[in-house]
């Protein structure tokens, strides 16, 4: 059935392209002949043949239009043979020769070559040879080797396990009826612990900014030496084994995942192991990812450069050294969650092989409490067992101190940060290879989530964040998509000039952001920025109406679902959370938290955020001139918060813009 379609469509476009090169005044003396279209292929290999082969090729032809106009039948009434047009086929002199081969003719000359295990050829319908099939036939039963799933009543609710081992490694999963596994290491480090000097006791120093970005790149692509693989034979071992890998880091954590097929699973958490704990990290090895860094950092996207540059402006430099205290670094007034993720074009020359084993030797090798085992698709015994025979021998820098404190702060090098709050505007030059393309003036607003992670207002923020929605004017998902959430509305239907407009939030183990960014032409940048200060007020004013607020709780509650269904995000879920709060919060729980938040709920996080917090402002593009400075926006939320202790309906609406 696939086939007759596939031949059904090629031949509607050659059809198309064969009617569009012929004139008008001809389209009804050269029919098409549904036999000439079949043919389209076999023709252009002729095609090549006669100009690789020469003279050579045209006796050919003429022998087998001779040989084929001798064995034609020489009834009366048999079909004359086609004509063709110079329009149809204009690269020819001659018609092409023409096989008919019937589906039943090749099954039957398919039989008799599998019972020879000889190639055959159809001499009776003059068809091609016939190759036999290189696979063996699929089977209705599943492989052994892939569990097949228990009977329904047999199913349980599956249920989060959490064990510690000895040395405080911790272990989470979850068991689902799936013949995949996705297994995994959650690392309680990232970019914020990554400093631009590191003062050695050799009285030399190292540099570990952009270390997590080189790993991430590094992951599964280096050397085991321990277990005697290259990187060619690491890879191709996993591939052998069917596994998908993915690395990932962030501010705070780095992660290590391997998806593979529930046999697997053992052999490739192996490797994995090996892969976290102890890989070569040779220096051509490095030399070779930091090129491919340099290209990364060749083309970034505005929006990773809008994101750093929030992460900059609002967690800003303080007066008082925030570093190890020694005062040693340039970068000791840098706070840790205003540092950069990515790596930078000053940081990458000083990266090395060293940057990256002194990174992991201060923050991996003796810190245990700081590594979560995850895994989802597997048993939980089985995976404690695989946990303890990789990280169960890990110990701690002093095993005489105590335990480290509870979470948000695990780490020893995680140092707490101020939110400051400040503006970040960066002019990008015009792209040299792409000058006409449109540019945009890319614009974030945002304010402090206090607390982060462990803040009594994140579910509400959540809420909030899936009540103003947004996204770009144009709709992957199909029209309507997100079209009655608060800034596709307000915004991005009423004002055409704007790009994108889109709520966003991140949080971290101390402290978050959470605001509105958007892009549009330079010119209406301004305006832009207004509509978001606009949208914020607003917020503060006016209750949400009982529709909003139940639709965005209806939205977030499907999306957590949804997203939970999925294996890897499964698996992320269950170590984070762990690695976040020591213990993980199911999907009903949650589910409930949600139901709870009301509309007093929201105006209380908006007029904490707007009455108490200095703004932090991101602007990148070509040209910002036409956005205003963050004294500026302060001035807007000022005065058009003046009156927010007199809440009014839930109406909404633009009432008294005049400072706008």
């Amino acid at each position: 059935y696939n086939t007759q379609n596939k031949m059904m469509n090629a031949v509607a476009a050659v059809a198309v392209s064969a009617a569009r090169r012929r004139p008008l005044h001809q389209s009804h003396h050269a029919p098409i002949s549904f036999t000439s279209l079949t043919s389209a292929a076999h023709q252009r290999q002729q095609h090549r043949e006669r100009h690789d082969n020469g003279p050579a090729f045209q006796q050919v032809v003429r022998t087998r239009m001779d040989n084929a106009s001798s064995a034609a039948p020489a009834a009366a009434g048999a079909p004359a043979p086609p004509t063709f047009s110079s329009y149809d086929f204009p690269e020819r002199n001659e018609a092409p020769v023409i096989t008919r081969t019937r589906a039943i003719d090749v099954a039957s000359s398919r039989r008799a070559s599998d019972s020879s295990d000889n190639i055959n050829t159809s001499s009776s319908t003059g068809a091609s040879a016939i190759v036999p099939p290189h696979s063996k036939p699929i089977s209705s039963a599943p492989p052994p080797a892939i569990l097949s799933a228990p009977p329904s009543a047999r199913l349980s609710t599956p249920a989060t396990e959490i064990t510690t081992l000895p040395n405080g490694v911790r272990v989470g999963s979850m068991e689902t009826p799936s013949p995949v596994s996705a297994v995994g290491v959650l690392l309680d480090f990232g970019s914020r612990h990554e400093r631009l000097r590191n003062a050695l006791p050799d009285d030399s120093a190292v540099s570990t900014a952009g270390v997590n970005h080189l790993l991430e790149l590094l992951a599964f692509q280096s050397s085991l030496p321990s277990a005697s693989l290259s990187s060619t034979h690491l890879r191709s071992r996993l591939d052998n084994l069917g596994a998908a890998t993915f690395a990932n880091s962030s501010r705070e954590q780095m992660m290590y995942c391997v998806d593979v097929l529930r046999p697997n699973a053992v052999p490739a958490f192996d490797l994995l192991a090996e892969v976290v704990k102890c890989p070569e990290v040779a220096e051509e090895e490095v030399e070779e990812m930091k090129k491919v860094m340099e290209f990364q950092l060749m083309d970034v996207v505005p929006q990773i450069l809008l994101g750093e540059g929030l992460q900059m402006a609002a967690y800003g430099k303080l007066a008082e050294s925030n570093g190890d205290g020694d005062g040693d670094g340039d970068d000791d007034t840098l706070q840790q969650l205003g540092r950069p993720h990515f790596c930078t074009a000053e940081a990458l020359p000083l990266l090395s092989a060293r940057s990256v084993h002194f990174f992991k030797e201060q923050n991996l090798l003796h810190n245990p409490h700081g590594v979560v085992v995850s895994g989802s698709g597997i048993e939980h015994d089985a995976l404690v067992e695989l946990a303890m025979r990789h990280f169960g021998d890990m110990t701690a820098a002093n095993p005489n101190e105590p335990p480290p404190s509870p979470p948000p702060h695990d780490n020893p090098h995680t140092l707490p940060s101020t939110y400051t709050g400040g503006q970040y505007r960066l002019p990008t030059p015009l792209h040299s290879l792409y000058p006409d393309k449109p540019q945009y003036t890319h614009v974030a607003l945002a304010f402090e989530a206090p607390l982060g992670w462990h803040s009594p207002h994140l579910v509400p923020l959540c809420v909030l964040q899936t009540l103003l929605g947004g996204g770009s004017s144009f709709s992957a998902g199909g029209p309507g998509k997100g079209m009655y959430s608060k800034l596709y509305r307000e915004v991005l239907n009423r004002y055409s000039w704007v790009e994108s407009a889109e709520a966003f939030s991140s949080f971290h183990a101390e402290s978050g952001l959470w605001g509105i960014s958007g892009s549009c032409r330079p010119d209406k940048a301004g305006e832009l920025t207004k509509a978001m200060v606009r949208e914020f007020v607003e917020l503060s004013r006016y209750y949400v109406t009982e529709e909003e607020l139940q639709r965005a709780k209806n939205m977030l509650k499907c999306n957590v679902l949804t997203q939970l269904e999925s294996r890897l995000v499964l698996f992320e879920d269950i170590g984070r959370q762990i690695l976040t709060y020591g213990r993980r919060e199911d999907a009903e729980s949650m589910c409930g938290k949600i139901d709870a938040v009301t509309k007093e709920d929201i105006i209380e996080v908006v007029r904490m955020a707007i009455g108490t917090m200095r703004p932090t402002m991101g602007v990148v593009g070509v040209d910002i001139s036409k956005v205003p400075m963050i004294e500026d926006v302060e001035k807007m939320l000022l005065a058009e918060s003046m009156g927010t202790h007199s809440v009014g309906g839930s109406g909404g609406g633009s009432r008294g813009w005049s400072c706008l």
